[in-house]
């Protein structure tokens, strides 16, 4: 089956071509960081109307790139949420036009789903089950994976997520948007324990995590050295650097608890925090002192990306799931109610991803 992935949640559209037997033949990413790097954040109506731009192009460059033809598609996955509402009809309703000019298949998928798989895209892949540790921009969630689509919820923040709080620190910081990445490569050129953070919830009881106290307090430590204006390079990466140690902590303390709590052995990482070099050093030490396994997807389906959502779709569509007609978004969506595939198990995979 060759399924055709759109991803067009909020910032960057992602299109790929991944086939059931041969893996991953082609994809193309556009970001709008340059878009909205004048604004210091996504504005939801520009990001919408550079997806209506891009999306076509980018599906003419993958189909040509693959060598193949709309009528070569045989089903057609796009992201239905969670995300931003304008953003996510324009992807659904390409998907939904080609789905009906092409009369193949169409199938919303959940974002997050995408993001937790992706790493079942390259060697080694996990075996059921194992538990997953999801931070993107807007989540953080610990999740018990029985299977595809057989999703328990262990914790997730209250409040900030893990990558809200990486982009507030930056503009607390005065550093460019994208936050989060300018966050960490500050924090490479500070100093270990000059400034240290708490690490939030972890003396309470529970996998839930809460972010917004370690925010104020980066905010309070900010302005006890004269603000924004009045900080010195060392002292910014010392910040940096302490913030980041903190969020690395806390996720690596949560990971321990959970894989205790659930007796597994092996623990995955997905989303665009999981490319951040500290975490996954510390996770890597955590779950070798626990003689468990740690499993990353590579760096550039870390972020949001059209690989992602045609490998989920494909999951799905091979299991004879697809959507009714009309386009469906759901800019809200829990991910405990996606239906399961069976049958669940390595063996129900299709092959990993090539390079293409």
């Amino acid at each position: 089956m060759l399924v055709l992935g759109i991803e067009s949640s909020c910032d960057e559209t992602g299109v790929a071509l991944y086939h059931s037997h041969k893996g991953l033949l082609a994809e193309a990413l556009h970001s709008q960081i340059d878009l909205h790097r004048l604004y210091g954040g996504v504005v939801p109506e520009l990001a919408s109307r550079d997806h209506i731009r891009k999306t076509l192009p980018l599906i003419h460059a993958v189909l040509e790139q693959a060598a193949c033809r709309g009528s070569d598609v045989d089903g057609i996955a796009y992201t239905a949420g969670p995300g931003l509402a304008g953003a996510l009809l324009v992807g659904g309703a390409i998907a939904r036009a080609l789905g009906f000019a092409w009369e193949v298949p169409v199938l919303g998928v959940h974002h997050m789903e995408g993001h937790l798989l992706a790493p079942l895209m390259s060697e080694p892949r996990p075996a059921f089950p194992f538990v997953a540790l999801l931070v993107s921009g807007g989540h953080t969630q610990l999740v018990a994976v029985a299977g595809i689509g057989a999703y328990k919820l262990l914790g997730e923040s209250l409040d900030d997520a893990a990558g809200e709080a990486f982009d507030k620190v930056a503009k607390m910081l005065n550093l460019p948007y994208p936050g989060g990445p300018q966050v960490a490569a500050l924090a490479e050129r500070g100093t270990a324990g000059r400034f240290e953070f708490p690490r939030p919830m972890i003396n309470r009881p529970g996998l839930d995590f809460s972010f917004s106290g370690l925010k104020t307090y980066v905010l309070n430590t900010v302005n006890a050295h004269g603000g924004q204006g009045a900080l010195d390079a060392q002292t910014r990466a010392d910040i940096a650097r302490a913030f980041e140690d903190a969020v690395v902590s806390t996720l690596v303390i949560k990971c321990r608890r959970a894989l205790e709590y659930t007796g597994c052995k092996r623990l995955l990482i997905a989303g665009g925090v999981s490319a951040n070099t500290r975490l996954r050093a510390a996770l890597e030490k955590m779950t070798r002192a626990a003689d468990a396994s740690l499993y990353c997807p590579a760096l550039r389906f870390c972020s949001d990306n059209g690989a992602m959502i045609a490998f989920a779709g494909c999951q799905r569509l091979l299991a004879g799931q697809h959507d009714d007609l009309g386009i469906v978004v759901r800019p809200r969506w829990n991910l405990e109610t996606l239906l399961p595939v069976q049958p669940t198990g390595a063996a129900s995979l299709t092959p990993c991803a090539g390079t293409p």
